[in-house]
């Protein structure tokens, strides 16, 4: 079942070609290890190298050692498990590299791509200076020069269009105090055009856990499912995606004789571990959920305490279940009944269970619905708040979290304070700048009702749909003016669906500037011929700072080097880009700079000074940098440590970590766990939806129709704490409550004076994540209380437009039969454009779409790359193991079009004429009627090579076919997420 990739023996002289005089002699398996610093320890990666690739060993030599050698440890710039690097400094210079052997999540061990980290800094495939396009070449620009024409550019397109007309793409490639620094130079230029990649990976993880339980993030940890007992894997493929949080899934199977389930639509690499593997078609997520609800509730499976204590509107739930009969889950999902009863079972009663999901559930345009689904199991099985199970959320890039924390978002400010009055009035206390000022910088629209819209307060553009707002007639982009210009910092082009129509978004900007380590796709992908510019900007191992690992530890990385060439750190360019636009003054005013250089740690002081609704407002540089020193004193299993400095800390202080740093919170490992005291990082649901709802339904009573209320309380009932004081759920605290309580009276006097300071008028309505000075949380906690309330899980999230999650078909579905009882959601405008979904999914029915483009086409990683692919594609290590764009397609499709294993086929989509051309792997991995992609290629476009295009000796190594090319219309209305795990295609022999 599983197919050893075929013919990289054969492939080898590809890859000497694209090195051209590099020489790619002795890349054997000792001298792979050996340069890339890992001479022992590797065994995360032993399996991704071609047994026809060995060669007999060299010695591996020695790691550097004695005078004049430095140790510097950092974090790995791939996927969010959060593997500590370790670098060897000799004369300024990165010579050795090794695992970090004392940290709890990697414990001395590198996937592939771990393990070739410092080729990043050593490639000679880095961009080395600032260029910009002229008349179609690329042409070398001093720094200096090119952030006054930059400069220069967004003043005019600004006085013309507005601010919304520039969008400011970030990247969760920033350490925290970049992404916030990102976040905080888009506030003070007026807009709120401001995302990064968790827009397409795992947005909707966010609206849909946070709109269940409090925050949308990774309940547990990747160590802590050794404590699991069921493990299930909906949408996700760690083994290739995450490969050194295996160590911990599969001791943990071993250990606890685990289920180890996996429901996929491909047999993954993680899938070859499962103890049951369910094969599900692409697209049905909700239906196989609520399959195996089905059997929970017709059983009494359920945990009944845990939902009456804990959960609002499971009865809504079981009403839509009851639809969801064995025979309708076959029939749409392809799943046996028997099969799922099976797993049902298992996850309801070998607990604690998990849920563990990534991509697979998230991409979709039902994907907020999806992670709601998976939600709502665990509350109905009581898999929630414990150790051993929750919602293990696997994120894709290092610093995903982080950057969607601090507020890289279209829909908030940073640490989720959304977008409101009262919120801008507490950044721009922090910020110590007049909100007048900031209303000052935002434009005001008409909207359609004529009537004047703050753009301050309306949640921007997703990243999926900027170039829809570059090209659409204006009068359908809801501000001022089109998109003209995309500053984008560390975000391949290539990770968006529907590439043809970013081609033409891309050609239609006036201003376009990439600021990354590598030109990547935007710099290749158009035929612009002026007004792009590239600014080499280093990696994380060249500068400083924290960033979040999946899940919530927030770990310190030490400068191993000096940016190399003439690239500079994030920090630097953001600060010489204020001070040319006149507001470096402002922006940075409590941040320390010297040379132009901001201070990192300052700018997490500032994150903590004003970081209190997520918790942001413990882990001060100090604390952060004190764990790293001491990591061989915490636990692997617990992540806590038992002895030394940090005695009682959980590892990187999970968020939330309350109050301020001196209060010594121990940062929360496990969210809502009501089994420990808050001040030892226990929990409770938030009760972040009010203390009740109020339903209005209209009754018939003596023959007329009355309308009559019903309240729902939504506060726990007889569940709390750990030495909980208030022994029932309670309300979000403020000074209010406090006051009510008789606990105002333990604030000191400095504590209250910055309360009533906050809110002059109303001290009363100062909340916990307004007060500045942490006391209101300072005083909860002591009294046994989370600062947020105990609240009630909606199982019911009334809000959402499906506020009981439903199945609804993909855009372009395989199965138009089943279109008219499963639609898609009406037309809608959405995030300031159009979202014409129904209309697209109306016509692909009426066309016969699905007859001509039978297969549906899904995507995912791969162990050697990662994300957009530019950085890890111009590694010659890790572009040795996989040198083609390739598509996994059935044998049975493969014989009905006469396709070959390794042969070159075409692959077009129903839309824009896309095609793209890649070899194909045949292979029973993927099912009849389904085929499987890896998304990290780039540098073909419709089967056209652009190596030419990128900036001469900036090319990666290898190119292919990005998966987008063919990639559809389709998104999530909550958020913007697009659809790419759900695609019709077509697949022909080339």
């Amino acid at each position: 079942m599983l197919i050893r990739r075929t013919e990289r023996e054969k492939r080898r002289g590809s890859l000497a070609d694209s090195l051209g005089n590099q020489s790619v002699g002795g890349l054997d398996r000792r001298t792979f290890l050996r340069r890339s610093g890992l001479a022992a320890g590797g065994v995360a990666l032993v399996g991704a190298l071609p047994l026809a690739g060995m060669r007999k060993a060299d010695a591996a030599g020695t790691m550097p050692t004695g005078a004049g050698v430095t140790v510097r440890k950092n974090i790995c710039t791939h996927c969010s498990v959060g593997c500590t690097v370790i670098g060897e400094v000799q004369n300024g210079v990165w010579v050795g590299q090794e695992p970090g052997w004392d940290s709890p999540i990697n414990r001395g061990s590198h996937c592939a791509k771990g393990a070739s980290v410092r080729e990043l800094v050593h490639g000679d495939r880095r961009l080395k200076y600032p260029m910009k396009l002229v008349d179609g070449q690329w042409t070398r620009v001093s720094w200096d020069s090119a952030i006054n024409e930059i400069g220069d550019k967004l003043m005019e397109i600004r006085s013309k269009s507005g601010p919304d007309s520039v969008y400011w793409l970030g990247s969760a490639k920033f350490s925290n105090e970049g992404a916030y620094l990102n976040r905080k130079f888009a506030a003070f230029w007026g807009t709120n055009n401001s995302d990064h990649q968790a827009r397409i990976c795992h947005s909707t993880t966010v609206a849909g856990v946070a709109n269940t339980w409090g925050y949308g993030a990774m309940t547990n940890s990747y160590n802590d499912i050794r404590n699991s007992k069921t493990l299930v894997f909906l949408g996700g493929n760690p083994a290739e995606a995450h490969p050194v949080s295996l160590q911990h899934l599969l001791e943990g199977k071993e250990l606890n004789r685990a289920n180890f389930v996996v429901i996929d639509p491909r047999m993954t690499r993680t899938a070859a571990h499962a103890t049951e593997y369910v094969r599900l078609r692409p697209g049905t997520d909700i239906p196989v959920i609520w399959g195996m609800l089905w059997h929970i509730f017709q059983n009494g499976w359920e945990d009944k305490e845990f939902i009456n204590q804990r959960v609002y509107g499971m009865d809504d739930i079981r009403k839509e279940v009851a639809k969801w009969t064995p025979e309708e889950v076959e029939r749409v999902s392809g799943v046996p009944g028997a099969q799922l009863k099976r797993v049902a079972e298992m996850f309801a009663k070998q607990r604690p269970a998990t849920m563990i999901w990534a991509m697979g559930q998230t991409q979709h345009t039902v994907g907020t619905a999806n992670v709601r689904a998976s939600c709502v199991l665990l509350l109905a099985t009581g898999n929630v708040g414990g150790f051993g199970s929750g919602a293990n959320i696997f994120r894709g890039h290092c610093n995903v979290q982080g950057a969607t924390d601090l507020g890289l978002d279209i829909v908030t400010l940073p640490l989720y304070y959304g977008l409101a009055e009262g919120a801008w009035r507490h950044w721009a206390r922090v910020w110590e700048v007049d909100y007048s000022w900031f209303e000052g910088r935002f434009d005001t629209f008409t909207g359609p009702d004529g009537k004047p819209v703050k753009m301050m307060n309306t949640p921007g553009i997703p990243s999926t749909r900027w170039f829809d707002a570059a090209m659409l007639p204006k009068d359908q982009v809801s501000q001022k003016d089109n998109v003209k210009a995309m500053m984008v910092f560390g975000h391949g082009g290539n990770t968006i669906t529907r590439m043809p129509k970013a081609a033409e978004g891309i050609e239609k900007l006036d201003l376009l500037v990439v600021a990354d380590p590598h030109p990547t796709t935007w710099a290749a992908l158009s035929e612009r011929k002026n007004g792009t510019y590239l600014l080499p900007v280093c990696t994380q191992f060249e500068t400083s700072g924290s960033r979040t690992a999946s899940n919530r530890s927030i770990q310190w990385g030490e400068q191993i080097v000096k940016p190399i060439f003439e690239s500079k750190n994030d920090y630097e360019v953001m600060y010489l880009l204020a001070k040319k636009l006149g507001f470096a003054d402002l922006m940075f005013k409590n941040i320390k700079v010297e040379n132009n250089q901001p201070e990192p740690e300052d700018i997490l002081r500032e994150i903590n000074r004003g970081g209190w609704s997520t918790g942001y407002c413990g882990q001060s540089p100090e604390r952060l940098k004190m764990h790293m020193a001491n990591q061989k004193d915490f636990d692997l299993v617990s992540l806590r440590a038992k002895d030394g400095p940090a005695k009682g800390d959980y590892y990187g202080l999970p968020w939330p970590c309350w109050g301020t740093p001196e209060f010594k919170h121990p940062g929360t490992h496990t969210l809502y766990n009501t089994n420990l005291a808050v001040k030892d990082g226990g929990g409770t649901f938030r009760a972040r939806f009010g203390v009740e709802r109020v339903v209005k339904t209209k009754v018939m009573e003596n023959g007329q129709e009355v309308e009559k209320e019903q309240k729902f309380n939504l506060l726990a009932e007889g569940s709390y704490s750990k030495d909980s004081e208030i022994q029932d759920g309670y309300p979000e605290f403020t000074l209010a409550v406090l006051k009510k309580l008789g606990w105002d009276k333990d604030l000191t006097e400095a504590e209250m004076a910055v309360i009533q300071k906050v809110n002059p008028a109303n001290p009363d309505a100062v909340s916990w994540s307004l007060d500045l000075s942490g006391g209101i949380q300072r005083v909860a906690i002591n009294h046994g209380c989370i600062p947020y309330g105990n609240g009630k899980a909606r199982a019911n999230a009334y809000g959402l437009p499906d506020a009981i999650p439903v199945h609804r078909e993909p855009i372009y579905s395989p199965r138009p039969d089943l279109v008219a009882k499963y639609p898609t959601l009406p037309n809608a405008r959405q995030f300031r454009v159009p979202n014409i979904g129904f209309d697209v999914q109306k016509a692909a029915v009426e066309k016969g779409i699905a007859k001509q483009f039978p297969i549906v086409m899904t995507s995912g990683r791969l162990v050697e790359y990662e994300g957009g692919g530019e950085e890890t594609r111009s590694n010659k290590w890790l572009a040795e193991l996989q040198q083609d764009m390739f598509v996994e397609i059935n044998p049975a499709d493969a014989a009905e079009r006469g396709i070959r294993d390794g042969g070159w086929v075409w692959v077009t989509g129903p839309e824009n004429n896309s095609r793209a051309r890649m070899k194909a792997l045949v292979t029973e991995r993927v099912g009849k009627g389904v085929a499987w992609c890896p998304f990290h290629f780039a540098g073909w476009f419709q089967g056209v090579d652009q190596r030419g295009n990128y900036p001469k000796g900036a090319d990666p190594i290898v190119l292919g076919e990005s998966a987008n090319t063919v990639t559809t219309y389709g998104f999530d209305p909550v958020t913007g997420m697009q659809e790419p795990k759900a695609t019709l295609c077509q697949i022909r022999a080339a």
